[in-house]
């Protein structure tokens, strides 16, 4: 038997006993007058046995810390080893008093503290249990009473009569005994009756009948062995027989008193019912009928107002409100499904609604297509603001709900060919307007080739007026579109938030409020239907289904009152809604929370929107398409290429306006047209350069190479690009033709004397100039074709004037020193303004193509070179001329002598020839490298005639000759400072 804990009371009672708590716990009281006891810590004895060290140092290490453990008693505080105080030697015998005599007489008459965690134990603690089991103690001692215990017996006559009873028990065999003794069983029935004992043959014999004799009475024997055994227990329990049948007549008493006990409860329970609780019940019975009653009301109601979905739909659809028609068929789906669930009148309604509803999925899209087309293919003359705004409005949000998110393929299709309509119409009206085209034996495509270049360029400007008021009524179209989008979208992501916060805000609220009121309700009904004979179980479940559609109904109310009205705000018309809300008045409240499962997930508006946009690139493209093929349509016969530079430049400026206010109206660079542009400028380019480079040829082929006169308009160009215009003038100066012509070109304070050819040269490049500042698209093709026009030019001088072409192409007897002195000047003028070309062309290039500005470095390299070569050419000249006149020099009277006098002539015609042609610099610098050249000839003759620097006669004739040419060269204007250097003519000596 396993002790219990002793239990302690929480409370006090009287006196110095404990009481007992509710729990039935008792704690002893403590005595407040009882202080504490303090108790003087044990004294240190003398150590019988004094501790030693050992070796061991880990035995240092276990013991008590000084500082942590210097107040606290431990092992290492004894005094005593134990095992040595009981084993002492000096005690002749153990003694039951060493604790005494080794410790002290405080040792053993100290007093134990009692505890205060037991309880003091008296017999008033069993009372209560011994009240309880009295009765029960009494009946078990009249038991005893009567069955005395078999322990009282004597034990002798018991103990006799058990090995009697089991020595004959014994006797019996233990076949009988088994739970599985059966007489059906063969092999038990031979074991009981053994036939081997008994005559095989049909007759009886005496042994026969005495065997079957024996065995009969030893099976009786058996028998009354057991009836023995069994009489003997039955004897022994005799009196707790007689005790139950006592005891049942007891409880038949009791059996009785307790039915009339339940009579009397059932009547007066009878009576309750009938005085208490059937008013009651029968008010609660006549409520929850009304309830019923006003449930199957409302449900008619609701019935009747489903009953009239289908014409109201077929109103709604006369008016083309698809969206309210949608909203009242997904309104009265999700009613069909909640509330008429079952309902047999309305089994086939569902497949209805959804055939109504496939039926304004065509109807929408027919109805967007019609207007797509009616919008794009309407007048230019009216308004370009939105057709039908609210009509717009409503078909987008509708094909928006029923997730036709292809739409603005329909769109995409309708504006195509509203484009190539824009086109056609205005051709006709333009074709229409000529006289000399009959439009109904020309095609259209030829139509637009027979027009002048000035009918077809107003046909494209009109064409170009068209795009933009087209792609303006587009753009506002697809803008109402957008913003259509893009308010379902702000109104999903507003009711979702307002979902998120209004459930955070009003959890706790609802759940207080549907608890509550599915309680009172619950426990209202309870009784009643209790009463019924339902289960309490429905009743519950009952109350808990109401509750739950009460919250849900709540629910759907707040997702309404925040999302639905930003969505009906853009969809729907004001009678449209007027209409559509006092049809389902009586229809329960879906709102937002059933459009947002049926509209599209944010990542799907989002690509709507942005497929909005890219339609708005998209049309500006097809109207660049178009336009390319007006332009490609005009330009296939080449008449495009035959235009004038001013004409190719109109072109150009209207093509550049157009490409411009498209891409500000819809934010998309467009290529196709540019593109076409580019290909035809290129062509018109590739013209342009081969008309004047031919011109250029044509003119140096037929140039005289003489000096010719500036005309007045030549010099103010030459002004103008010397004040930054780099351009041709748009008019000519007033006064210019009344002015004389000059004979030199003035630039930047120099005289240039130049022919024919050069001034038309410096309009040309202007021309290629201004054909860049026009079209700066073909900047690099420019400054190509004008690369080379510069290269051809200095080719083709270089081939008629150095190579002496000329005689041969223009038919001039020599080429002279001023032609060469003239073709020097003009390669001069064209190196001055060839850095004023490369800037004008640096700032209409790109930074990552002023690689191409190099091939003016080629070209200026290549004009010194020849202007060097010019200059070589006549210091050859008079090379020449001085090798042959010298080769004849002889030192004799009279001097000076006949050859120098010769060489100075020639020198003073050579100058004559180019000191009005020539800067004076360039002239000093030629006869100084042409004196150089004299001095060469001269020393070379004097060294072959043997005439030294002695003084004597000889060299006093040569220095007379040689101060002759030297006064004779410094005559000449211009070359008075010029050094000679003359003592160089003598050989120096070694």
């Amino acid at each position: 038997m396993s002790s219990n804990p002793i239990p302690q009371s929480s409370g006090g009672g009287g006196g110095g006993r404990g009481g007992a708590t509710s729990d039935g716990l008792f704690q002893k009281p403590r005595d407040p007058s009882m202080a504490p006891r303090h108790y003087r810590t044990p004294r240190s004895l003398p150590d019988v046995c004094p501790k030693e060290p050992t070796g061991d140092g880990r035995g240092l290490c276990d013991g008590p810390s000084v500082v942590a453990d210097q107040h606290r008693w431990t092992v290492y505080n004894s005094k005593v080893n134990l095992p040595a105080a009981l084993n002492d030697p000096r005690l002749a015998k153990r003694e039951s008093d060493f604790f005494t005599k080794t410790w002290g007489l405080d040792f053993a008459e100290t007093d134990v503290m009692p505890s205060f965690y037991l309880p003091n134990i008296t017999r008033e603690h069993f009372s209560s249990y011994l009240q309880e089991t009295a009765q029960r103690e009494k009946i078990h001692e009249r038991c005893k009473n009567v069955c005395p215990n078999k322990d009282d017996l004597s034990v002798p006559t018991i103990t006799n009569n058990h090995d009697k009873a089991r020595a004959e028990l014994e006797q019996v065999p233990k076949i009988f005994m088994k739970p599985e003794f059966v007489l059906n069983d063969p092999a038990t029935f031979n074991a009981v009756l053994p036939w081997s004992h008994f005559s095989v043959a049909g007759g009886k014999n005496s042994r026969d009948v005495a065997s079957s004799r024996l065995l009969q009475e030893k099976l009786s024997h058996y028998l009354d062995v057991v009836e023995v055994s069994i009489a003997r227990q039955i004897s022994l329990r005799s009196e707790a027989f007689f005790h139950a049948m006592s005891s049942q007549h007891e409880l038949q008493d009791q059996m009785r008193e307790t039915a009339d006990a339940v009579a009397k409860l059932r009547a007066r329970t009878a009576a309750i019912d009938r005085v208490m609780c059937r008013g009651p019940l029968r008010a609660l019975r006549d409520a929850l009928t009304r309830n019923n009653c006003v449930k199957l009301h409302n449900k008619l109601k609701l019935m009747a107002a489903v009953h009239q979905t289908q014409p109201t739909v077929q109103l709604l659809l006369s008016t083309s409100e698809f969206v309210g028609a949608l909203e009242l068929i997904a309104t009265t789906k999700e009613v069909l499904q909640q509330e008429l669930q079952g309902i047999h009148s309305f089994r086939h309604l569902g497949s209805q609604l959804c055939e109504m509803e496939r039926l304004i999925d065509k109807m929408m899209v027919a109805d967007f297509s019609t207007y797509a087309q009616s919008d794009l293919n309407r007048p230019f003359e009216e308004d370009s603001q939105v057709m039908e705004k609210d009509r717009l409005q409503s078909l987008v949000f509708g094909l928006l709900r029923q997730r036709k998110l292809d739409f603005l393929d329909i769109y995409s299709d309708e504006m195509i060919r509203a484009a190539k309509n824009v086109v056609r119409q205005c051709v006709v009206k333009s074709v229409s307007q000529i006289s000399e085209i009959d439009a109904d034996t020309v095609k259209f495509h030829e139509q637009m080739r027979m027009m002048t270049f000035h009918q077809w360029f107003d046909l494209l400007l009109d064409i170009f007026e068209h795009f933009i008021l087209f792609l303006k009524r587009i753009k506002a179209t697809l803008s109402v579109i957008r913003n259509v989008v893009l308010e379902v979208l702000d109104s999903s992501q507003r009711s979702r938030l307002a979902e998120v916060t209004s459930a955070t805000n009003h959890s706790n609220e609802d759940e207080e409020e549907s608890g509550g009121s599915a309680l009172n309700s619950g426990e209202a009904e309870l009784a009643y239907l209790t009463h019924e004979g339902l289960f309490i179980s429905d009743a519950l479940n009952e109350a808990e289904q109401r509750s739950s559609v009460t919250a849900q109904a709540r629910a759907q109310t707040r997702a309404e009152a925040c999302g639905s009205d930003s969505a009906s705000a853009t969809t729907e018309s004001s009678s449209s809604r007027e209409h559509n809300s006092n049809t389902t008045s009586s229809l329960p409240i879906g709102g937002a929370a059933a459009i947002e499962d049926v509209m599209p997930s944010d990542l799907e508006l989002g690509r709507v929107a942005n497929n909005v946009q890219e339609l708005l690139y998209t049309a500006s493209d097809v109207s660049h398409d178009r336009c390319v093929k007006v332009l490609m349509t005009r330009a296939k016969d080449g008449s495009l290429e035959r235009l004038s530079s001013a004409e190719f430049v109109c072109l150009s400026q209207a093509v550049e306006s157009f490409v411009k206010d498209t891409e500000e109206l819809c934010g998309r660079r467009s290529m196709s047209l540019r593109g076409a542009l580019q290909s035809q400028a290129n062509r018109f380019v590739q013209r342009f350069h081969e008309e004047r480079k031919t011109k250029l040829s044509l003119l140096l082929d037929n140039e005289r190479w003489k000096q010719a006169e500036v005309p007045a308009e030549f010099q103010d160009l030459v002004d103008s690009i010397a004040d930054g215009r780099i351009s041709l003038p748009d008019r000519k100066h007033a006064g210019s033709e009344d002015r004389k012509p000059s004979e030199f070109l003035c630039v930047d304070g120099q005289k240039y004397a130049v022919v024919g050819t050069v001034l038309l040269l410096i309009r040309m490049f202007l021309e290629y100039c201004q054909c860049v500042n026009d079209i700066p698209s073909i900047t690099t093709d420019i400054l190509t074709r004008l690369t080379d026009l510069l290269k051809h030019f200095n080719s083709r001088s270089c081939q008629l004037v150095l190579g002496a072409g000329a005689l041969q192409v223009v038919g001039l007897k020599t080429i002279t020193t001023r032609n060469l002195a003239l073709a020097s000047r003009c390669l001069q003028l064209v190196v001055h303004y060839i850095p004023v070309i490369r800037a004008h062309f640096e700032t209409r290039l790109q930074p990552k193509q002023y690689s191409v500005l190099r091939h003016f470095d080629h070209i200026t390299k290549d004009y010194n070179d020849h202007i060097a070569e010019i200059s070589a050419k006549l210091v050859a000249i008079m090379d020449s001329m001085f090798e042959k006149a010298l080769s004849k020099y002889e030192v004799k009277a009279p001097m000076p002598s006949a050859c120098l006098r010769n060489v100075c002539k020639q020198m003073a015609k050579m100058h004559e020839a180019i000191y009005e042609l020539l800067p004076e610099e360039q002239t000093q610098m030629l006869f100084l490298r042409i004196n150089a050249r004299f001095n060469l000839h001269l020393k070379r003759q004097l060294a072959r005639l043997g005439v030294i620097n002695d003084g004597g006669p000889q060299n006093g004739l040569v220095m007379v000759d040689v101060a002759f040419y030297s006064e004779n060269v410094q005559a000449l204007r211009s070359l008075e400072c010029l050094d000679l250097n003359m003592p160089e003519i003598w050989e120096q000596k070694r």
